[in-house]
């Protein structure tokens, strides 16, 4: 009886995930389509705030002379508005990408 649990057993590296070194096939694919999402996720809530803030560096700016989006301070309107819109959009196209992968690879079974 332990010949057939060691025969169906799975190897030690069958077991072995990493997520910076994924096999190639679904998972590298899996990973690539996650390493986007965080790098679209990150630009939008980390970068464009630095932008903003690296192109007007006069802090004596009035609120009378900031862009206004649909009545409010564009900056109120990024981070109040945008961010979880973005955050949705992302999610969303994360979800469609992962089931057409999902999907393309259930097929080639």
């Amino acid at each position: 009886m332990s010949q057939t649990n060691e025969q169906n057993s799975p190897s030690r590296e069958d077991l072995r995930i990493n997520f910076f070194r994924p096999r190639p096939g679904f998972m590298r694919k899996e990973v690539t389509i996650i390493w986007i999402t965080l790098a679209a996720w990150a630009i939008a809530t980390f970068g464009m705030p630095i932008h903003l803030a690296i192109i007007h560096n006069d802090p004596t700016r009035t609120l009378a002379e900031v862009p206004y989006v649909f009545g409010i301070p564009a900056y109120f309107w990024f981070s109040g508005q945008f961010l979880i819109l973005w955050f949705i959009f992302l999610c969303f196209f994360f979800n469609v990408l992962i089931d057409w992968l999902s999907s393309s690879y259930r097929r080639r079974r």
